[in-house]
């Protein structure tokens, strides 16, 4: 069962935010409705500090930076978004992308809001606003568990890297860098 912080508690499937509620507990609700619909039960972890960045995210869960799956988009020359799903302390190596894409570029955080359904800084693959094509960097695997937001900049899920694929229906790339 997922676990909500704020003003509410309570089963992803019997609630729903309010029509005003602001886009991280929509956001938090979207990736709860999506863990529901695919039958897995993934604790969502809240924190009571904000967690937008690998660093901080890494410092409230007690866990090394790589372990933090961030998941970045980009819109490809062709005008498709995509997402990334890449260790916290990898980079991107812009000659695997482009290998792998072709030409790509980031999106700016307001689009990321609006393409993903999610706050910059709780982006993860789950519970999406649309379709997206999901990508897993194999470094990835480096890990028996990581920590992908889960659609707020206060919580995360504690997944493994094949879930997480399994989940989001990803394809294992090599587009970074090692640590």
């Amino acid at each position: 069962m997922a676990r909500f912080g704020g003003p509410f508690s309570f089963r992803a499937a019997v609630c729903t935010p309010a029509p005003d509620a602001p886009i991280d507990q929509m956001s938090q609700q979207s990736v709860a409705e999506f863990f529901a619909r695919q039958g897995v039960a993934l604790e969502i972890l809240e924190t009571s500090e904000p967690t937008p960045t690998v660093a901080s995210a890494a410092a409230v869960h007690g866990v090394e930076p790589g372990r933090i799956a961030k998941t970045l988009a980009f819109r490809l020359k062709d005008g498709a978004v995509v997402l990334l799903v890449a260790r916290g302390d990898a980079r991107i190596d812009n000659r695997k992308f482009k290998d792998a894409f072709g030409k790509g570029r980031m999106l700016p955080p307001e689009e990321v809001a609006a393409v993903t359904g999610h706050p910059v800084g709780g982006v993860c693959p789950f519970g999406l606003a649309q379709p997206l094509a999901v990508y897993a960097d194999v470094r990835l695997q480096d890990f028996d568990t990581v920590l992908p937001a889960a659609g707020s900049t206060h919580n995360a899920v504690r997944v493994t890297p094949q879930q997480l694929v399994a989940l989001t229906q990803a394809r294992w790339v090599d587009v970074c860098e090692g640590p």
